[in-house]
C-alpha cells in the first residue's frame, strides 16, 4: 500500500530546474499529507504489541517465581517430620524448583516475544508465508538432523518435572550406575562405585531406578545345619536384631525392627534363614554387613554351627588317606619274559645267505 507509493515516489525523475523542483516538492508533501496517518496508525499499533507483549512476560514471569517460592515454603514447612523423612531434602527441592521455573520462564518468554514479532511483521504488510515457509522447512531440517539433542532435551524437561532422581540420589540408569552429581537438560553426570565420571545423555535412559528415595530393604541369608533347632537360631537372631536396634548408629538407619522371616531354602545337609529390615534408602548395604557379622558372632557364642564347619567327631573318625591311592598299576610290560613285552620287542632282520660262486669261462 504505502510501500507502493514510495516506490512510486523514487521512481520519479530528478527535477533539473526550479520549477520541477517545486513541483517535486509539492507532490512529496502531498504525499506524506496523504500517508501520515497510515504510519501513525501502524506506529501506535506497533508499540501497543510491544507494551502488551512486555507486560504479559513480566506477569507471566512473576507468576512463575510466585509458584516456585510456595514449592518451596511447603517443602520447608514438612522438612524434618515423619513425611519430610520420606521425601527428598530441602537443598534438592530447592535445586529442581529452581530448574523448573528456569526452563518455564525461557518458555514463556519465547513464546510471547516470538509471537509479538510476528504481529508486528503483520503490521507492517509484510507477506509472512515466505517466512513461515523457510522457517517450517528449517525446522523439519534441524528436527533430522538434531533428533538425538531434541530428545534428550525433552527426556531431561520431563526426568526434572517428574522429580525422577535429583542430585545425591543413587541411581541404576541401565547404561550406568552410581551416585548423581549433576543433572542438566541434556546430560547427567554420575559417579560410580570406583570414582569414574559418567556422563549419560537423558535420551538413551530408558529406565530410572532410584535407590535412594523411599525406604530400602535389607536382606541376609543364613545358612545353618539341618541338625539345628530353628526355634533356638530364630530366638538368638532375634536379640541380635533388638540389640542393634539399641546401638549407635544403627538406630537411626533401622526403620523397623530386624525380623526373621523364615526357612527361605531347605537341602540335605542345610538349612536357609531369611532375615530381612527396613532400613534408611542408600543404607542398606552397610546394615547388611553389620547385621552378617553380630549374627555369626552370636551364633558362634550359642554353638550353632554353619554349613561348612566341621564337627569334632568328623575330625576324630576321619580315616587317613592311603598313600599308594595315586600309584599305578604294575604294568606286563615291565617284565622282559612276558609274552606282552616279547610281543613289543623289535624284530631281528634275517641274515643274508652267501650266493653260488660262478665259475669264469673257458678260454679257447
Amino acid at each position: 500500500m504505502f510501500w507502493s507509493a514510495a516506490l512510486a515516489a523514487d521512481s520519479t525523475p530528478r527535477p533539473t530546474t526550479l520549477d520541477d523542483a517545486q513541483k517535486s516538492a509539492t507532490n512529496a508533501a502531498g504525499w506524506v499529507e496523504e500517508n501520515w496517518s497510515t504510519w501513525l496508525g501502524i506506529g501506535l499499533r506497533m508499540a501497543l504489541i510491544l507494551i502488551i507483549a512486555f507486560v504479559l512476560r513480566s506477569v507471566v514471569r512473576r507468576a512463575i517465581t510466585k509458584l516456585i517460592e510456595r514449592m518451596n515454603r511447603t517443602v520447608q514447612a514438612v522438612d524434618g517430620t515423619a513425611l519430610g523423612g520420606l521425601l527428598v531434602n530441602v537443598e534438592r527441592r530447592r535445586q529442581r524448583s529452581a530448574a523448573i521455573g528456569s526452563v518455564l520462564r525461557s518458555v514463556a518468554s519465547f513464546l510471547i516475544m516470538g509471537t509479538a514479532a510476528l504481529m508486528i511483521l503483520s503490521a507492517l504488510q509484510i507477506n509472512l508465508a515466505p517466512l513461515l515457509a523457510s522457517a517450517g522447512v528449517a525446522g523439519v531440517a534441524i528436527g533430522f538432523g538434531a533428533r538425538n539433542l531434541v530428545t534428550d532435551f525433552l527426556s531431561g524437561v520431563f526426568m526434572i518435572l517428574e522429580d525422577q532422581y535429583g542430585v545425591g540420589d543413587t541411581i541404576d540408569a541401565g547404561v550406568a550406575s552410581g551416585e548423581v552429581i549433576e543433572v542438566g537438560l541434556r546430560v547427567t553426570k554420575l559417579r560410580g562405585d570406583n570414582g569414574e565420571i559418567w556422563y549419560v545423555r537423558n535420551g538413551e535412559v530408558k529406565r530410572i531406578g532410584n535407590l535412594s528415595q523411599g525406604w530400602a530393604t535389607a536382606a541376609v541369608d543364613v545358612q545353618v545345619r539341618a541338625e539345628e533347632d530353628l526355634d533356638r537360631v530364630r530366638s538368638v537372631i532375634t536379640q541380635v536384631g533388638v540389640d542393634m536396634a539399641k546401638d549407635e548408629p544403627w538406630n537411626e538407619r533401622l526403620w523397623e525392627p530386624i525380623e526373621v522371616l523364615g526357612l527361605d531354602a531347605v537341602y540335605l545337609d542345610s538349612m536357609i534363614v531369611r532375615v530381612s529390615a527396613r532400613t534408611m534408602p542408600g543404607k542398606s548395604v552397610g546394615v547388611e554387613r553389620e547385621l552378617r557379622w553380630r549374627i555369626k558372632k552370636a551364633l558362634d557364642e550359642a554353638g550353632i554351627q554353619l554349613v561348612g564347619r566341621p564337627t569334632e567327631p568328623d575330625l576324630e573318625t576321619e580315616a587317613p588317606a592311603d598313600p599308594t591311592a595315586g600309584t599305578a598299576a604294575p604294568s606286563a610290560l615291565s617284565n622282559p619274559d612276558s609274552p606282552q613285552s616279547a610281543a613289543a620287542s623289535p624284530i631281528t632282520p634275517p641274515t643274508a645267505t652267501p650266493s653260488a660262486t660262478v665259475p669264469p669261462p673257458a678260454s679257447k
